[in-house]
């Protein structure tokens, strides 16, 4: 998809999956919009190395936190919610929901972090730098690499051991490949 600095976005989010996170503008805009149309709770918790923006565009849900003095803040269509940089956090939809995602033109390091539901103690995380790999990209075989290795999925803490991720309905190699392109 060609980026543009206009687009209707319920006829973009038609054509997004769950956490696709698209950026939609052109690079050379200062302030990123990234896209996507989530319908289930996100499998792991996003850290950004800035501060970004959520804004719910349609449905509702909550944004839920960790390592933060707040653990959620419930949304509902038209609600902004401010991510401080290096805040731990998932976004569970109630339903379909669209999303837009405000991020630094450089948005820096980012990383996915998994927390173990028993005991709340961080059970891996794996970051990167966005300019040199896309978030799809890395969005796709981290999970996939946790999802498969159980000493990535077992609590240090507790001894819990989380599932295996369920990963059919998320497309990332598809929205990497489009983000590359873009």
């Amino acid at each position: 998809m060609a980026r543009k600095k206009t687009f209707h976005i319920f006829r973009e989010a038609k054509k997004r999956g769950a956490y696709d996170d698209m950026p939609m503008l052109p690079d050379d805009i200062q302030v990123q919009l990234h896209l996507s149309r989530n319908d289930r709770p996100q499998p792991f918790f996003l850290v950004c190395e800035k501060d970004t923006l959520l804004l719910l565009m349609s449905g509702g849900g909550a944004v839920e936190f960790k390592e933060t003095s707040v653990a959620s803040v419930p949304l509902k269509a038209g609600d902004c919610v401010y991510v401080p940089a290096g805040a731990p956090h998932r976004i569970v939809p109630e339903g379909e929901s669209v999303m837009l995602r405000f991020k630094a033109q450089q948005p820096g390091l980012e990383a996915m972090a998994w927390f173990c539901a028993p005991c709340g103690a961080e059970l891996h995380r794996d970051v990167w730098d966005t300019a040199a790999q896309t978030s799809q990209d890395r969005f796709a075989a981290a999970a996939q690499r946790f999802s498969a290795d159980e000493r990535l999925r077992r609590c240090a803490a507790c001894g819990a051991v989380h599932p295996p991720l369920d990963l059919a309905a998320f497309r990332w190699s598809e929205a990497a490949a489009e983000a590359r392109a873009g």
